[in-house]
């Protein structure tokens, strides 16, 4: 049941700004790596590839390049499909689930991860998700069509999951209509002072400081950055208009769950996640400029 009252402006991007970094603990965690060396990828791009493809079964490189959108497609073609030659899909996604539990546990500990509030978490995450649409939603799409984990930790994580991925495929559509590629998207949410920073691009998405340097005029010439690499007052109205505009293509799910949902999820969300980054979940060095 939805609640009948007005979803205040921009509550759904609050709600998924509290929910995310839950579901990205595990990108970043030793567990990960760990289990995929036991499958034979002991590569770290490598296994972020496959991990987080591995719902659209042993698909391409230029099926990743497209839906993850921001990497270097020669970094992806380095290794997919090879990572399909060593294992498998459906093993992968079991790799993925345990990683995630044993992260969870360890950043957590088992009080919370089997407390009243993260049942409760699951409950309200997976109500929200029932609001989400696939059409041109791959990777939310993909990961929709997977079961639903048992344990309420776990149901809480597919549901981040979900709808991290909702919003990722509307952000993708926004980003196509401002006539952003995928490194200009990242050199300007770089200088918004939100995004990855420098240090943590270069070392993960393939790109080259040449590649860098030509994305930064191409934004020059459109009068979006300025001579320091900044945002321009026009680069920064373009920021806020991309995301009003992933809000709006966002909404579904945080409408079907209403306002007074929306609130309680982002309260326990909030909780959650702040308890993940005060374990340290997540490296400093992979944020700001």
């Amino acid at each position: 049941m939805t609640s009948s009252s007005a979803l205040p402006e921009q509550a759904g991007r609050a709600c998924h700004n509290v929910i995310n970094p839950f579901h990205s603990t595990h990108y970043f965690a030793p567990e990960l790596p760990a289990e995929m060396a036991k499958e034979g990828i002991d590569n770290r791009s490598a296994a972020y590839f496959a991990c987080r493809s591995a719902a659209m079964g042993a698909v391409g490189p230029g099926t990743i390049t497209a839906a993850f959108y921001n990497f270097k497609h020669e970094l992806v073609a380095r290794h997919i499909p090879h990572v399909w030659s060593v294992t498998t899909p459906q093993n992968v996604l079991a790799v993925r689930l345990r990683a995630a539990d044993a992260t969870l546990r360890r950043l957590l500990g088992d009080e919370a991860v089997g407390s009243p509030e993260m049942a409760e978490a699951a409950k309200l995450a997976l109500r929200a998700a029932e609001g989400c649409t696939p059409q041109a939603r791959p990777l939310y799409a993909a990961h929709a069509d997977l079961p639903v984990p048992d344990a309420p930790h776990l149901a809480y994580w597919h549901a981040a999951t979900l709808l991290r991925e909702h919003r990722g495929d509307g952000h993708l559509i926004a980003l196509l209509d401002a006539e952003l590629d995928g490194l200009e998207a990242l050199v300007t949410h770089n200088a918004s002072g939100r995004g990855m920073s420098y240090k943590g691009v270069m070392a993960t998405r393939g790109w080259s400081e040449e590649d860098w340097a030509a994305a930064q005029e191409r934004l020059r010439s459109r009068g979006l950055l300025d001579a320091e690499g900044e945002l321009t007052e026009a680069g920064v109205q373009l920021r806020k208009d991309l995301e009003r505009t992933t809000d709006r293509l966002d909404r579904a799910p945080y409408e079907h769950l209403g306002a007074e949902g929306v609130a309680r999820l982002t309260e326990l969300a909030a909780g959650f996640t702040t308890a993940v980054m005060n374990a340290g979940a997540f490296p400093s060095v992979m944020f700001g400029k």
